[in-house]
């Protein structure tokens, strides 16, 4: 068979044919690749966790888990850690309550949930608070410790709803309208 004739046969073939042809082949290519796996003592990284490394099984301890909450008022943010383990305080902003708030009656405010369920001095709970005046950084801490109080018992519920410490208070403070000095406030009027 002549050159001619060979070249002649390739080129009736149908293109699409060839195409198949070139996938079935790096199909199987990667089919066939295997890649080891290296052990963690070999590659330098960390062993998952309880893994078995030379016939002794390696406990891992696991990190302190916390239930987390978000309580608010009025422009003020309170988000809310409850931690199970630890020492049982009770800390805003890296502070103990009754110094981060002067006065008493905030300070009944802030632990009021906590008192209601009885849990003051039962748990370790972290607050950070922005935003707002005091009275209401006080208030969205209530609001924050009463769901996370019900995320950690549901049964707490009813008594903190009854008591309204569920309900996010809505009222804020009305916008400032052109001609008046405050929201509602008009300039004194004089007859004369």
């Amino acid at each position: 068979m002549s050159i001619t004739k060979k070249t002649a046969k390739l080129k009736k073939q149908p293109k699409d044919a060839k195409k198949l042809k070139k996938k079935a082949v790096s199909k199987k290519a990667v089919s066939k690749k295997v890649h080891p796996v290296k052990s963690p003592a070999k590659s330098g990284g960390a062993r998952p966790k309880g893994e078995q490394f030379n016939g002794v099984k390696k406990l891992v301890k696991k990190p302190a888990r916390y239930l987390g909450a978000i309580g608010r008022r009025k422009t003020a943010v309170a988000r809310v850690q409850l931690w199970t383990r630890g020492e049982n305080e009770f800390l805003i902003n890296n502070k103990p309550y009754q110094e981060y708030f002067p006065t008493q009656e905030l300070q009944q405010t802030a632990s009021a949930s906590l008192r209601k369920m009885k849990c003051l001095d039962r748990f370790r709970v972290l607050v950070k608070v922005r935003g707002g005046g005091v009275q209401g950084q006080a208030e969205a801490v209530r609001h924050g410790t009463a769901r996370i109080l019900i995320l950690f018992n549901p049964d707490f519920q009813k008594r903190l709803r009854k008591a309204g410490y569920l309900t996010r208070d809505s009222r804020m403070r009305e916008r400032k309208k052109f001609g008046l000095k405050r929201a509602r406030r008009a300039p004194q009027w004089a007859k004369r």
